[in-house]
């Protein structure tokens, strides 16, 4: 899987050597991978436990299906900086791949959030085997639900979050997805 490209962004698959380097605390190796600077405070421990919800060991046993899709989103303009990351939680058995994303504070609304998982959404449903991606968000965050709308999602489904309430859930099919919704100009 190689590096893609939108107009801000360069979307550099995740590997297993890059997750080592961040959940070692090895920052210097992280960004020696990456071949740009993280953000002082990012990834956090939030964000790690939501990207990567298995254990190392899990990923080690089989990067290509743990990290299938995943992608770190670096700036191609400037100094080359993490500004956020899309992932897919592993290769979906079922056709059904689920995104999240996230962008660090200091990038939030510049839009790259939309930019990159657009792309990655656009990239997954042209996957053999796959033909929905869906989405979950909480109805009070605003931003989130931003994005999901601008990639072209649409709510199929309620469900209920063990401790912070409800959560939307949005989807988009291989059947509905345009490509001019889903694929940025400079893709």
């Amino acid at each position: 899987m190689s590096a893609q490209h939108t107009a801000r962004l360069e979307l550099i698959p995740i590997t297993l050597p890059m997750v080592e380097a961040v959940l070692g605390g090895d920052r210097q190796r992280a960004e020696e991978i990456v071949g740009a600077a993280f953000p002082e405070d990012w990834p956090g421990e939030q964000l790690i436990a939501r990207a990567f919800p298995c254990s190392l060991d899990a990923i080690r046993a089989d990067p290509s299906l743990r990290l299938w899709g995943d992608r770190l989103l670096v700036t191609r303009s400037g100094p080359r900086r993490v500004v956020g990351s899309v992932v897919f939680h592993g290769y979906p058995l079922d056709g059904v791949a689920e995104v999240g994303y996230g962008v660090e504070e200091a990038s939030q609304h510049l839009g790259y959030a939309t930019e990159g998982t657009r792309a990655c959404v656009a990239w997954a449903l042209e996957q053999p085997g796959i033909r929905t991606i869906t989405a979950t968000t909480f109805p009070w965050h605003r931003a989130s639900l931003r994005v999901i709308e601008k990639v072209g999602m649409r709510r199929i489904d309620t469900r209920e979050h063990e401790t912070l309430g409800e959560l939307w859930v949005f989807a988009v099919h291989r059947e509905r997805a345009s490509t001019a919704d889903l694929v940025p100009a400079a893709f």
